[in-house]
Order: structure tokens, then C-alpha cells, then sequence
């Protein structure tokens, strides 16, 4: 898998980053989910530099100028919910992607620390011998993002895989490169220390779906 750490050079991107973090910041849930729709156009800014271009020629009022295209056809797709205002963000610079989106979610069968991973919804477009770009703002273990691929690798195979989260564990990244193909590409906006005996992510940022969209039952 290949690894892409956007924030060690340091950008506007750790300032929003340090913003969805801060305790007295984050409280605004307007304000979060705009920052990190803010943190989706930068990552998608970076990631478009990896993708094949093709050259075109565009007609101005006042001759022909030579230019590039994106050449690939992209598909977005989330995980809900924490993934909608990262996805907004994303769509923002890839204007003319289809996009899909898909449910996973931790299950607690025995009410305990102990769970598994549900897929039960999905809603998504063909991406065979398109370039996938799943998108979720945490990866703490990774198993809801391998549940969510394997998933949807039923019937359909993407010409490129890319995975975006705002916030990685170690963990959450060995896992995935255990478990998925060598020619996927991984983007973490920041790498935080480990995960707790949760298996949430520390320091991290709370729950990115409440903060983003309110308390669920």
C-alpha cells in the first residue's frame, strides 16, 4: 500500500486540523463540519496530483490554448455519516465525480468492548475500471474501511483504489496494509499515537459524527 502523509509540511491544513481538535473550538458543530470539508479540499488537491491527465485544447475568445484534463473517470464515496462533510469537501474539487455512499458501523453483540463491523446500506454507482476514492475522516482499527471494500469488490473492480481519512492510528494503517492490495493508495491528513482500550484514537479528536451531525442513541 502506498502512503501519502500530507501534513508534514506544514500548510493552512494543520491550522484547520488543530481547529476540529480543540475542545473550545469544536463545540460549534457548523464550524466543524466546515473545516472539515475545508481538510477534504486540500486532500483532494493533493491526491489529483497523482492521477493521469490527458491533453486537450480549449477554445478562449481569443485563440487556442493547450492544456491537460483529468483523464480518469472518479467515484466518491463516504461512509456514513462522519464521512458526508469530508465528501462535501472532496466534491468541491472533483466537481464532475458520480459519488456513492455506504453504511458501516461498529456492533456491540454482547455490550461490551467487543465488536464487529456492519455494512448494511449502499448506494453507489459503477466504479468498474474507475478510480475509488473512499472516504473517512477516522481510521482507528480499519476494519470498517476493509468491511466497506470488500463489500462493495463484489461485483466490480476499480481501475485504482485511494483512501482518505483526516485522522490515522498506527494500528488502524498496519491493518490495512495487511489486509488490502499492494496498488492501493492511503492519504492520512495527520497520524496521531495509538489507540486506547477502546480502540479509539489518541489524541484524536471525540466522536467526528456527533461533533459533525449531534449525539446518536
Amino acid at each position: 500500500m502506498h502512503l501519502h502523509y500530507i501534513s508534514e509540511q506544514n500548510s493552512i491544513l494543520n491550522h484547520f486540523l488543530a481547529q476540529i481538535r480543540d475542545v473550545s473550538v469544536q463545540k460549534d458543530s457548523m464550524r466543524f463540519r466546515k473545516n472539515i470539508e475545508r481538510i477534504g479540499e486540500i486532500m483532494a488537491y493533493e491526491l489529483s496530483k497523482t492521477l493521469p491527465y490527458i491533453d486537450i485544447e480549449v477554445q478562449t475568445p481569443l485563440g487556442i490554448k493547450k492544456t491537460t484534463a483529468l483523464e480518469d473517470h472518479v467515484v466518491l464515496c463516504s461512509i456514513l455519516r462522519a464521512g458526508l462533510a469530508l465528501h462535501t469537501g472532496f466534491m468541491n474539487i472533483f466537481d464532475n465525480a458520480e459519488n456513492g455512499f455506504v453504511s458501516a458501523y461498529r456492533h456491540h453483540p454482547n455490550n461490551d468492548d467487543y465488536f464487529d463491523i456492519l455494512v448494511e446500506y449502499q448506494a453507489a454507482p459503477s466504479f468498474e475500471n474507475k478510480t475509488l476514492i473512499l472516504i473517512d475522516p477516522m481510521l482507528a482499527t480499519g476494519q470498517s474501511i476493509v468491511a466497506v471494500l470488500n463489500k462493495l469488490h463484489l461485483e466490480q473492480k476499480p481501475k485504482e483504489i485511494h483512501i482518505a481519512v483526516v485522522i490515522a492510528a498506527p494500528e488502524g494503517i498496519a491493518y490495512l496494509e495487511k489486509s488490502l492490495p499492494a496498488n492501493c493508495h492511503l492519504w492520512v491528513a495527520a497520524l496521531d499515537e495509538k489507540l486506547n482500550e477502546k480502540n479509539y484514537i489518541v489524541p484524536g479528536l471525540g466522536d467526528a459524527g456527533d461533533l459533525a451531525y449531534g449525539v446518536k442513541l
